[in-house]
């Protein structure tokens, strides 16, 4: 979850106090927020980056913190596209202007996320490469910085998922029309990561399983990405969906996205993560169970709750560890 806490990308004690609270409550997987590879493709300007070398000791230490509480530190890496150059959202999260410290935003086709906002930029063949490149140089400083879990993101409507959607990408050339070449970014972005990132260490992508809307992105293609995706070697589908467009009616309600999880692990054998609307032990365990996914991710309950798993663990009546400071809390 952002957190919209940075100053020019950098990390600080609140993410240090944040993530490391996560591990401390008995996460197995601590993952950044939206990790920006480069300024332009942050949401706010408050947003976490990665784009330049002076980032990485924050988050080695940040890292080292995770590790110590037998968590495994992971990072998302991401651009936000269209949808960036924006407000915190406790500020409104409107456009922002050049006065304001907004920047030119950019897209696969000059297509506005909402309407009355200021045209994207069409993003040029030699801009495309340079995004690609500048994922791969965020994978660099990310393993430099300790991470053992890479996940590009690929959903809500940011960049990727803008020109995998025929509703967001209208482009002529080799990254736009048939599927092949809108998700063709998606694959180099893999390629180009994976000439850095180590095999023996994950990549997972988090994908908008459906834009909820007719005409857009849906499930059918989300399978066929996901084949793709396993030949290219990426470990874990994260399955969410929308976000990219603001008019779309989604049924949300606990476990809602589940089923898409379990439709592309069915379909392909790819290991998937469930996402959204999972708040209770049970729940959580019985996805498992039942193999619907093979991994469960929590957002905004741990925001509620940073020791969500050791509370899950008492109740499924499993043993985990925790930090030996709070043993007395145990019973």
């Amino acid at each position: 979850m952002c957190q919209y806490s940075s100053t020019d990308g950098f990390a600080n004690d609140w993410h240090l106090v944040h993530l490391g609270s996560r591990a401390a409550g008995g996460a197995g997987l601590v993952i950044t927020e939206a990790c920006a590879v480069n300024p332009e493709g942050r949401i706010s300007p408050f947003d976490l980056g990665i784009w330049k070398d002076a980032h990485i000791a924050e988050l080695k230490r940040i890292n080292a913190f995770i590790e110590s509480q037998g968590a495994v530190s992971g990072i998302q890496l991401a651009h936000a596209g269209r949808k960036g150059s924006c407000a915190a959202p406790w500020n409104g999260g409107k456009e922002l202007s050049a006065a304001e410290g907004g920047w030119q935003v950019v897209a696969p086709s000059a297509i506005p996320f909402r309407e009355g906002q200021a045209l994207p930029l069409a993003l040029s063949l030699t801009e495309i490469a340079q995004i690609t490149d500048d994922f791969k140089k965020a994978a660099e400083r990310s393993l430099e910085a300790g991470f053992k879990v890479i996940e590009l993101h690929a959903a809500h409507g940011y960049l990727v998922h803008q020109f995998l959607s025929p509703l967001t990408n209208l482009r002529q050339d080799a990254y736009g029309g048939s599927f092949e070449n809108r998700s063709r970014l998606l694959k180099e972005i893999i390629q180009s990561v994976q000439t850095v990132w180590p095999s023996h260490l994950p990549l997972f992508v988090r994908i908008s399983a459906t834009d909820w809307l007719a005409g857009g992105w849906n499930i059918e293609e989300s399978v066929r990405l996901a084949e793709m995706m396993q030949q290219s070697g990426v470990d874990l589908i994260d399955c969410s969906s929308g976000g990219l467009v603001g008019h779309a009616t989604i049924p949300v309600a606990p476990g809602y996205q589940v089923p898409f999880a379990h439709r592309i692990k069915k379909e392909t054998g790819i290991l998937t993560a469930a996402v959204g609307m999972i708040t209770e032990a049970a729940q959580a365990e019985a996805i498992l169970v039942n193999e619907e996914a093979d991994l469960v991710l929590l957002a905004r309950e741990l925001l509620r709750d940073p020791y969500f798993p050791v509370h899950a663990a008492n109740i499924l009546k499993a043993d985990i560890e925790v930090p030996v400071q709070y043993l007395r809390g145990r019973k």
